[in-house]
């Protein structure tokens, strides 16, 4: 059987894992809030009107 890691070594396996795990969380943290924020509301807009209009029967065309 061929040594790996994952086996050879149960704590620092674990240890890897859960600081590779907090890069990953703080690099989508981090992307997520340097995106640009869209200059107007119109997505607001729709789903406002979208939760106004919630149960309503629709119109006929």
């Amino acid at each position: 059987m061929v040594p790996s890691f994952h086996n050879a070594d149960r704590p620092t396996h674990r240890r890897v894992m859960a600081i590779g795990l907090l890069f990953c969380a703080a690099f989508v943290a981090i992307s997520f809030s340097l995106r640009p924020q869209p200059d107007t509301d119109r997505v607001l807009v729709k789903a406002d009107r979208l939760m106004r209009t919630a149960g309503q029967p629709h119109k006929a065309n």
